[in-house]
């Protein structure tokens, strides 16, 4: 709740002081294959149109950090960090000639994460995350399209969900292989505790 509260703290500090010094931030968003549009990857997340488009981000961004810090807290940074800095590059690749501006390419990539990390996971909790997610965000999967979000950045939703569906896929792998490391270690403990002698594929010279 902490990094929760604190990012979206700080989202509404850098509207209000936008507005308090008359300043017009848009030109820091991501301008899709332009040099100084690079700077968007990591600034535009942090500008919003107007407040009633910062409060849509705040509400869902603060919910899915905590999910996010609650049942993924090694792996929570990592998802945090690279799904910001893939969404933002993809946006800048595919995008239209334009501003995006935002942080809804992160809660888009936040709940594509969320609903399919707990899928591949199979974990229980994390499937019960998933249908949580997809109960109170299933709707968001039109935002994605051109006719549906044509008056919004839908390249920030679609990269967002694409790159949070990819960490959801590595996430889900490497949590294979560590269970699989888990139980030979179990496996392999077991037996060298047990006082039955190995059987060796090998022979003493008499």
């Amino acid at each position: 709740m902490l990094v929760s509260g604190l990012f979206i703290v700080l989202l509404w500090l850098v509207k209000l002081w936008e507005i308090s010094f008359g300043l017009d931030l848009y030109k820091y968003g991501i301008l899709p294959r332009t040099l100084i549009g690079l700077r968007g990857i990591i600034f535009a997340p942090f500008i919003h149109a107007n407040f009633k488009h910062l409060y849509s981000n705040s509400l869902p961004l603060f919910f899915l950090l905590i999910a996010l810090f609650y049942f993924y807290p090694r792996q929570a940074y990592k998802v945090l960090i690279i799904g910001w800095l893939a969404t933002g590059f993809l946006v800048w690749l595919i995008g239209r000639e334009a501003y995006h501006i935002g942080a809804s390419g992160l809660v888009y990539m936040l709940v594509s994460f969320g609903v399919f990390a707990g899928i591949f996971s199979g974990r229980k909790s994390l499937l019960a995350l998933s249908l949580v997610v997809i109960f109170f965000y299933g709707s968001s999967i039109w935002g994605m399209f051109p006719s549906f979000a044509y008056d919004r950045s839908w390249e920030s939703h679609a990269s967002g969900y694409f790159v949070g569906f990819i960490l959801a896929l590595i996430y889900s792998r490497k949590e294979k292989e560590t269970q699989d490391e888990e139980k030979h270690f179990v496996m392999f403990k077991s037996k060298a505790d047990s006082p039955v002698d190995f059987d060796y594929d090998y022979k003493e010279k008499d």
